[in-house]
């Protein structure tokens, strides 16, 4: 589906301050394509500022080489936040989601724009640029360049390639279709270099990743007739092993990839007790009904929950309602 970006291409020439942001536990397509939107906003002529509920993990700062990201609450105030003309929230519309910068969409005068591409959706208050047959956020704001008629530069490119990549589990997800490759590879033309980006990403793992990715290795655990598959990290694995919560990021995908396995989950419990679920599914399975059963929400079938403790009974809800789920 096509959307028409006119509308917001002047939306944005009539706007002179942007602020940009997106959800919490912000991943890679979280991250490339506020990166890539504030670029250009930047080459508009427009004065933005990336404002976000939480850090990027380690392994993804060098996206924001230039350190645009700000936290609300340390680097920039509530109060400050609200100094805009236009907020534009990228790869969400979920209050759940916004964490600490979701008092500020809710008190802002200014004018709100969402770009999305989950199913998962709530009433922002925003305009909604929303396609959920995109692979990534980093598609739409691809074709928005190529709406605004702008060519990404090398940094600009290598931030939307990454985007789409990592939400495709490298082209390989169900999510793929043609204008996927298509925009990939005109990403690759303006200089993205897909071995270079694949090694930032996969091929510099600590020893305390590696270590942590054992201990989620050694728990799997099957359940409705082997056709789920389940493991979990606890916060004291965490500090053992002296990882951060970012280090298991992908480890679902490898429950994923067992023979006859339809669904899988990982549970990461955080540090203040709660539980967080990734969720994800072969094709013709879907889990997102689970998660939002509990209030979480994604695609169909890549999707995630977070949930009050203790972190192993939320496991065995979780758990139970999934069984369930495969065996209707």
């Amino acid at each position: 589906m096509a959307l028409d970006w006119e509308p917001l291409l002047k939306t944005f020439e009539s706007h002179q301050r942007f602020t940009i942001t997106t959800h919490v536990r912000p991943d890679a397509d979280a991250i490339g394509s506020a990166v890539a939107l504030a670029g250009l906003l930047q080459r508009m002529g427009k004065l933005t500022r990336i404002i976000v509920p939480g850090e990027a993990p380690p392994y993804l700062q060098w996206l924001d080489d230039g350190k645009q990201l700000l936290k609300i609450g340390e680097q920039v105030s509530h109060e400050e936040a609200l100094d805009t003309n236009c907020h534009v929230v990228v790869d969400t519309s979920a209050w759940a989601q916004l964490g600490d910068v979701g008092p500020v969409l809710r008190e802002t005068q200014a004018e709100k724009i969402v770009i999305d591409h989950h199913v998962s959706s709530d009433d922002l208050g925003a305009t909604e640029y929303k396609d959920t047959e995109a692979s990534a956020a980093g598609v739409l704001i691809a074709e928005l360049y190529e709406a605004a008629g702008i060519v990404p530069t090398e940094e600009q490119a290598a931030a939307m390639f990454c985007a789409i990549a990592t939400d495709t589990g490298w082209f390989r997800f169900s999510s793929v279709e043609p204008r996927t490759l298509f925009i990939a590879g005109r990403l690759i033309e303006a200089g993205a270099q897909p071995s270079k980006i694949y090694r930032r990403l996969y091929e510099r793992s600590s020893m305390a990743r590696l270590k942590l990715q054992s201990r989620v290795l050694d728990r799997i655990t099957l359940a409705a007739d082997g056709r789920l598959a389940y493991s979990w990290v606890l916060r004291s694995d965490i500090d053992e092993v002296g990882a951060q919560p970012a280090d298991t990021e992908g480890f679902v995908n490898q429950l994923l990839s067992l023979e006859n396995i339809d669904a899988a989950f990982l549970m990461v419990e955080q540090i203040d007790g709660r539980a967080k679920f990734s969720l994800r599914s072969q094709p013709g399975t879907e889990v997102s009904p689970v998660a939002e059963s509990f209030g979480g929400g994604g695609h169909k079938q890549a999707c995630g929950v977070m949930m009050d403790g203790p972190a192993m009974d939320a496991a065995e809800r979780v758990r139970d309602a999934l069984v369930a789920h495969l065996q209707k």
